[in-house]
This record gives C-alpha cells, structure tokens and sequence, in this order.
C-alpha cells in the first residue's frame, strides 16, 4: 500500500442546499475521491459499518475526539470512508454529533474494492463491506498505513480493533512531521 496513490472514484454524496427547500434541503453532489486528496495531508479511517458496535461506540467517536490533535501535527482533513449510502452518513454522524471528521459514503464499494479492503460480512447480513484499516495520505499517495490482522470473507474474525484506532496513527504522524 505504501507509495500507491489512492484510487480515484466518484463518491454520491448529499450537500446542504437551501434552495431546494421543504423539510429536507440537500441536492445530490458527485465528489472524486483524487480532488479530496489532492494537495493535502488527510487522515483516512474505514470501517465495516455506520451504526455497528464497535464503529459507533469506539472507533468514529475517537477520531472525533482526536481531530484537534490531528490538525495540530498538521493535518488538512480526517475522512472516514464506510460502505453505506450518503443517507446513511449523514443520519449517524448527526446521531454521533459529528463536527469535525468528514463522513464520506462509498455505498457501491468502489473505493474499498479498489483499495483491495472490501470483505464479504454475508454472514452477519451486511454483504460487502470494508476491513478496518486507517491510512495517513499526502497530496494523493499513501504514506503510512494501518490495518487490523485477519483481513477474510468468512467471517471468523472478532472484528478486531486497534492498529486501526486514532492512537498509532497519532503516533505516527508525530514521528514524520508535514514538510
């Protein structure tokens, strides 16, 4: 993964737009994954699944938590990347009272396919979702990279956490300055 530049998909996202008016203001909106990386250093995490267990209690509300101490080593933006549609984005980061992390919705899976990160979880009823990986990305090329151990499509894992957790890559990134 290091030294290969992000895929460069379009992701269907929704935008707040008042002039659509009625009850629900927002216009769909297609955002190429190359512009969000282009020219900045991002924080990128990716998990199985908004509303699941581990991804609503643990891992998004961290990387919430940690977004100033991101910045402050020098980081433009941190994305978290799941398969799921734009409704669904925008419903758990409001149920999460996100403000800083950017939730951006893969929901035909195009960039976890082509991240080489898209597991079946059929067994839980999900179909294809994302492994739990986080990945620091400079001006579109991955630099550092994090990805819980057992990545697999038959469902024998625990859904581990922890490389993938906002600490190591803290601590990365204290480690390799920005320029």
């Amino acid at each position: 993964m290091l030294g290969r530049s992000v895929p460069d998909v379009t992701l269907k996202t929704r935008v707040r737009d008042e002039s659509v008016g009625g009850p629900n203001p927002f216009r769909w909106q297609d955002v190429q994954t190359g512009d969000l990386f282009k020219g900045k250093r991002v924080v990128v995490f990716s998990l199985p699944g908004a509303f699941t267990p581990t991804c609503t209690t643990e891992q998004c509300p961290a990387f919430e938590r940690y977004y100033d101490e991101f910045k402050a080593l020098g980081v433009d933006d941190v994305y978290c990347i799941s398969v799921n549609d734009a409704f669904v984005m925008y419903q758990w980061g409001k149920h999460l009272g996100i403000k800083n992390v950017k939730l951006l919705p893969d929901g035909s899976g195009d960039f976890t396919r082509r991240m080489g990160m898209l597991v079946k979880k059929d067994h839980l009823g999900f179909g294809d979702r994302s492994w739990r990986y986080a990945m620091v990305v400079d001006d579109g090329e991955i630099v550092a990279w994090f990805e819980e151990p057992g990545i697999n499509d038959v469902g024998e894992d625990d859904d581990p956490y922890g490389m993938s957790s906002p600490e190591p890559v803290l601590e990365w990134l204290k480690a390799h300055p920005a320029d």
